[in-house]
């Protein structure tokens, strides 16, 4: 990876100067050792909030609208909020109205997709895009999750702490603590026993 090579030619020190006058965008409330990496689009960075030690990797897309923009219906400032220790793969796209909330120390894969709205889809209502914005309410996402590659985390959805979701899942409801989903729509298919220390499948 080109990152490491000029991290090996630069030595420690430097680095860490380059990566915090490149990958630590203005207007973006950031912890200590926090990166977003290039390129990346973030058009509101005052929406945006990350904790301590995290990593988003480049081609993020962080899209967050505001009360009196396009499509928007509700008043108020949406935000998004990162937890500490998280690391965000490659080309996550993450939009907001409400508000999106990472817990602490989660993984999220490459190709993430996270939203709390979608566009209006009355039949009667004209263009879809000239339609108000609608949300079932806001995403959180408790610490220590796993988002596997390509999954969708739709409007709503809470996740509890050490969930799992597998590859390409779509998470269309709320799950507790503890539980490994996948498909799509997303369904309960391990838990985890804190007496066995394992993953249990789940009996249909």
């Amino acid at each position: 990876m080109l990152r490491r090579r000029i991290k090996r030619v630069l030595g420690p020190s430097l680095w860490l100067r380059l990566k915090d006058l490149f990958y630590r965008p203005s207007g973006v409330a950031m912890g200590p050792r926090s990166y977003i990496f290039s390129p990346r689009t973030i058009n509101q960075p005052h929406t945006l909030t990350l904790g301590e030690r995290c990593e988003i990797l480049a081609g993020s897309y962080i899209w967050t609208l505001e009360s009196g923009m396009i499509w928007k219906r509700e008043g108020g400032t949406p935000q998004v909020r990162i937890g500490d220790g998280t690391y965000i793969g490659r080309h996550l796209f993450l939009t907001a109205i409400h508000s999106v909330s990472i817990g602490k120390h989660c993984v999220l894969s490459d190709y993430v997709y996270i939203t709390d709205h979608a566009h209006g889809l009355d039949p009667q209502g004209g263009f879809t895009l000239h339609q108000p914005l609608e949300s079932k309410g806001p995403v959180e996402i408790g610490d220590n999750c796993f988002i596997g590659f390509r999954a969708a985390i739709l409007p709503g959805v809470t996740l509890g702490a050490h969930c799992v979701v597998g590859v390409n899942s779509v998470v269309t409801r709320s799950f507790p603590a503890y539980t490994m989903l996948a498909g799509a729509p997303a369904r309960a298919i391990k838990t985890y026993s804190h007496e066995l220390k394992q993953w249990v499948s789940i009996d249909e």
